[in-house]
């Protein structure tokens, strides 16, 4: 019994980030709401605004989820809690994706 215990719980373990996983191209799709801001490749064109190129995958995950749980509340706050509430937790995960990816 514990060892199939031990085996189901291995096979979820292992599953968890495949099932996390976004998908770069349907980011790549979906990033258009954030060019306005962040730059058609991640590359923010107004200085206070961060670029989203080659940012780590959990951070951009973390933050989009954090203004989605109106928990960020700084000063563009007012701007992307908005923007986050309209994304799904897959769409995070492809936007995550593709911003990660991008060198």
């Amino acid at each position: 019994m514990k060892r199939l215990f031990a085996g189901v719980l291995l096979t979820a373990v292992m599953a968890a980030p495949a099932m996390a996983a976004g998908d770069p191209a349907a980011g790549k799709a979906k990033s258009a709401i954030c060019a306005a801001c962040h730059g058609a490749e991640g590359i923010a064109a107004i200085p206070s605004y961060p670029n989203l190129k080659g940012q780590n995958a959990q951070y951009l995950t973390s933050a989009l989820k954090a203004y989605q749980n109106k928990e960020r509340t700084g000063a563009m706050a007012q701007v992307m809690q908005p923007m986050a509430g309209m994304l799904n937790d897959q769409d995070i995960a492809n936007l995550a994706a593709y911003y990660s990816q991008l060198k």
